[in-house]
């Protein structure tokens, strides 16, 4: 009797997914009429999009190779970074969430963070568009090449393709359904993603736990591994706990991140949304951990280790799994990269066309003219990203904590402040993000000691309080803006209200 090899499955499974993710994209592109749409999805997301969207783009394949793998080698000790990201996306939901809703919709309908932070400071020169801008297209352009060297390195190591195939595939995919659909197509892709993640992380362990006899078996066969693999202080150090949960303050400056919240359709909807978020958070966090313990107890226990510990939910997934439920776990992991890449993919090309082209050339980006320009700027984008990633690098690759760092220091205070702070004034903000800009860049150069803490964590702190002190010399009143102000926080306001 003729039989399908695993692979087949595998690459069936694979077929489905990115088909699927065509299709979204198509059926986005019929919904895409303006550059508004096509940037921000005309402010249409319900809170279960927006939610999911949020978590897919943000946690990319860390979540199912990165996390489970560190804590199989080093245990539980390696989830103080997941402690600090839920706690910090669970503070940007409730914090920043409904106001920048609001505000951004008062301040000229602003539909990025380098316009919002100019409009909502009366910033007529442009200065922080263009500086926001550039920012935004260099890290996000090498952020994204180390989403495509991921996605390359994925098809070699799964199915032996070669690098640079698997890395066009990879690009060719996510830049179909990007450029025609645009944003509705990143988000609504981001959902199937996010779903296919969870679904994953919660599958794996649990069978593997049933498969162990129960979580007392479980335990149990870790412990006899070692027993601080179930603490989360033996071999921690207060430098390396402090920077893990300081990758929360990341969250109030990532883009990709806060345009999600932008695009809700009120303000009143960042409650479901971070109710949603934050508990596929947990689940996807608590499931990655509980996937290493499941790894350690039925490799490492049993004499088996695996030759390289961030396999070991693919390993899972093929051991305990059909072959066509295995290749659906791969695909997750696939989902993981691309919904990152995407993400990025359209934030990068928004800065480029709304806040470095649109201010230069004084273009009316209204209707069809500027969804043209939209696409034609996420693909110049994915091409460079494309031939960045051509050669992996581990450089490209390290970029991603420094990016985060980066955009988290120069955007994080200065989104706070300019929701929470009537007084913060443009040069404030311009140095500020400067500030932390560089801060960032110099600690990252530094080791021994103190420097031996994320750069995030200096950065965030030296752009705050520049932005304050230099406010304090340079603000002055403005009734206009102060109007705006207080229709943003009244906005946010009653939208609550009606809950």
């Amino acid at each position: 009797m003729f039989t399908f090899s695993p692979l087949v499955f595998q690459a069936i499974a694979m077929v489905v997914y990115l088909t699927a993710m065509v299709l979204i994209g198509l059926w986005a592109y019929r919904k895409t009429v303006s550059f508004d749409d096509y940037m921000l999805g005309g402010r249409g997301l319900g809170p279960a999009v927006a939610a999911l969207s949020a978590g897919a783009s943000d946690m990319s394949g860390w979540l199912l190779m990165g996390l489970p793998g560190a804590i199989f080698v080093s245990g539980v000790q390696e989830m103080w970074i997941a402690v600090g990201l839920t706690v910090g996306a669970w503070l940007n939901w409730r914090y920043i969430a409904p106001r920048l809703r609001a505000h951004s919709e008062v301040v000229s309908n602003a539909i990025t963070i380098p316009s919002f932070i100019s409009n909502r400071l009366a910033e007529g020169k442009h200065y922080i568009r263009i500086t926001s801008g550039i920012i935004i297209l260099l890290f996000f352009t090498f952020y994204v090449s180390s989403g495509m060297v991921s996605g390359g390195v994925f098809f070699e190591s799964s199915f032996g393709l070669d690098y640079r195939l698997g890395l066009v595939l990879v690009a060719f995919i996510t830049l179909l359904y990007t450029m025609v659909g645009g944003f509705l197509a990143v988000s609504w892709t981001d959902l199937v993603q996010g779903i296919m993640m969870v679904t994953a992380l919660v599958m794996v362990p649990l069978v593997g736990i049933i498969e162990l006899g129960g979580v007392n078996n479980l335990f149990n066969a870790v412990t006899s591994v070692n027993p601080d693999l179930l603490s989360f202080t033996a071999g921690a150090t207060a430098v390396g706990v402090i920077s893990s949960l300081a990758w929360g303050l990341g969250y109030f400056g990532q883009p990709h991140i806060l345009v999600r919240f932008m695009a809700l359709r009120n303000p009143q909807e960042a409650i479901a949304g971070r109710r949603i978020g934050i508990g596929w958070m947990l689940l996807a966090v608590v499931g990655a951990g509980m996937t290493a313990l499941v790894g350690i107890a039925t490799y490492t226990a049993k004499g088996n280790n695996l030759e390289n510990a961030e396999t070991v939910f693919i390993a899972l997934g093929q051991l305990l799994f059909h072959p066509l439920i295995a290749g659906f776990m791969l695909a997750a992991i696939l989902a993981a990269i691309m919904s990152t890449i995407s993400s990025q993919l359209l934030v990068t090309s928004s800065a480029l066309v709304e806040d470095i082209y649109r201010v230069f050339t004084k273009k009316d980006l209204s209707g069809n003219y500027g969804v043209i320009i939209g696409r034609v700027a996420v693909f110049i984008v994915a091409m460079v990203a494309m031939l960045l990633a051509w050669n992996p690098s581990d450089t490209i690759l390290l970029l991603v904590a420094f990016a985060w760092a980066g955009f988290g220091a120069s955007f994080g205070p200065t989104i706070i402040l300019s929701l929470y702070w009537r007084k913060l004034s443009s040069t404030g903000a311009i140095a500020g993000m400067v500030g932390g800009a560089i801060t960032v860049i110099v600690w990252k150069q530094l080791t021994g000691g103190i420097f031996d803490i994320y750069e995030i964590l200096p950065g965030f702190i030296v752009n705050l309080v520049i932005a304050m002190v230099v406010s304090k010399l340079t603000y002055r009143p403005n009734a206009k803006m102060d109007e705006l102000f207080d229709e943003g926080n009244r906005l946010a306001a009653a939208k609550f209200a009606e809950k």
